[in-house]
């Protein structure tokens, strides 16, 4: 999909292909009114279910803004746009192509704003009680809202330089690679997604380390002449790989006492921390050691003789499933939109390559298909989520009036 300058101005840029073109229009309006039906469902679940409501969510929420936003407006603009509309008019040409660009941002920064979040969940509980507060939750949505849309709109802010032999509306033709390839891909999506590997990295070798030396402290508490335990069988969930902790009996007794006192002092505290999945406990480590407390409510009916032990183990397990059903929106994210920019790399470091328009087709529908395919992740891996949807859709058909 090269473009000269004089294609840009040719009577039918790229050659049009209508057979091409008809599969992708229609391919695009499914997506838009799925990601408006899903993304919608997402919002609606939340503000029905009372226990949905905490700062995790928000955060989600905001994504879910973002792709119906999507579906309703940046899908229609890029639509437009590919026919090569609006004919001779370069600043309403930029402000269709620039809505993408600043939901795609919001879009990023929603993702690191959730990564942040439970990055102190887990690991900074006490700092977390003090930082993610409802009021300064909503002060990071504004914010990234904000930051999203001065990035997306760079190229507005410098129209008058944008090359005037542009007749049709062409993202190539009219948006600098520079820009797209240094600051939009290199600096607004690069960096914020190594950023967001890093903390859930961290976040899972913590926890991996928790469940480790829980196992052992309570195999060699059991057996003090112990000295070491199989725990592959206690890290079922989530991650694999790594040997054990190797401690004392006595060392393994006093790490159990240390657990036992730090779970009954950690049910004290209260916080909106949650997710999607599962809304009434979150486990949190205050730092890399062994220290555990939990930041959440307790069960609603725990069970009457589960050891305190059992209760941290479960939790932990618990916070591990959270950060991994988040982590696999961050790497759909990824996989959706990176077609997209590295054939954005190719158009400027390879300028006589020959990308296919076809696949770029492919990679733009790929990169819209993200916003419909997240609810669908947040169904299948989000119980409270899949079970509010089922109770709304039952509690419409149940209350549906009789006829007389």
């Amino acid at each position: 999909m090269n473009v000269t300058p004089g294609s840009c101005t040719a009577e039918m840029p790229y050659g049009y292909q209508p057979r091409m073109r008809a599969l992708y229009i229609a391919t695009e309006l499914v997506i838009a009114v799925l990601a408006i039906i899903g993304n919608f469902l997402v919002c609606l679940a939340v503000s029905r279910n009372k226990e949905l409501r905490t700062v995790t969510n928000y955060f989600l929420v905001s994504l879910s803004v973002t792709d119906i936003l999507v579906g309703l407006v940046a899908i229609p603009c890029a639509v437009l746009t590919d026919l090569g509309r609006p004919h001779h008019d370069l600043p309403l040409c930029l402000v269709l192509l620039s809505i993408l660009m600043v939901l795609t941002q919001s879009s990023i920064l929603s993702l690191v704003a959730v990564a942040a979040e439970r990055y102190m969940a887990i690991l900074l509980p006490f700092q977390y009680q003090r930082v993610m507060s409802p009021r300064n939750a909503q002060l990071a949505l504004l914010v990234t809202w904000g930051l999203g849309a001065i990035s997306g709109t760079v190229p507005l802010m410098n129209w008058k330089r944008q090359p005037a032999n542009s007749d049709y509306c062409i993202f190539t033709c009219v948006v600098d690679m520079n820009y797209m390839v240094y600051f939009n891909f290199f600096c607004c999506l690069v960096v914020p997604l190594v950023a967001m590997l890093v903390i859930y990295g961290h976040i899972f070798l913590t926890v991996r380390r928790q469940l480790r030396r829980i196992a052992v402290a309570r195999g060699t508490a059991k057996d003090p002449r112990a000295g070491t335990d199989d725990i592959g069988s206690s890290f079922a969930e989530g991650t694999t790989g790594g040997g054990a902790d190797i401690v004392t009996g006595r060392q393994a007794r006093d790490e159990v006492g240390k657990c036992d006192g730090e779970v009954r002092a950690g049910e004290e505290v209260e916080s909106g921390i949650g997710s999607l999945i599962e809304t009434e406990t979150t486990t949190a480590f205050t730092k890399p050691g062994f220290r555990i407390t939990s930041a959440g409510s307790a069960p609603a009916d725990p069970p009457p003789r589960e050891s305190n032990e059992a209760k941290s183990n479960r939790r932990t397990r618990q916070e591990m499933r959270k950060a991994t059903s988040l982590f696999l929106v961050l790497f759909l994210f990824m996989v959706c939109w990176m077609p997209i920019h590295l054939i954005n790399c190719v158009l400027l470091f390879c300028p006589q390559c020959d990308v296919p328009m076809s696949l770029t087709l492919a990679a733009i529908l790929l990169s819209h298909a993200n916003s419909a395919l997240n609810p669908i992740l947040y169904a299948y891996r989000m119980r409270s989520f899949r079970y509010t949807l089922i109770g709304m859709w039952r509690g419409m058909w149940s209350v549906r009036p009789k006829r007389q």
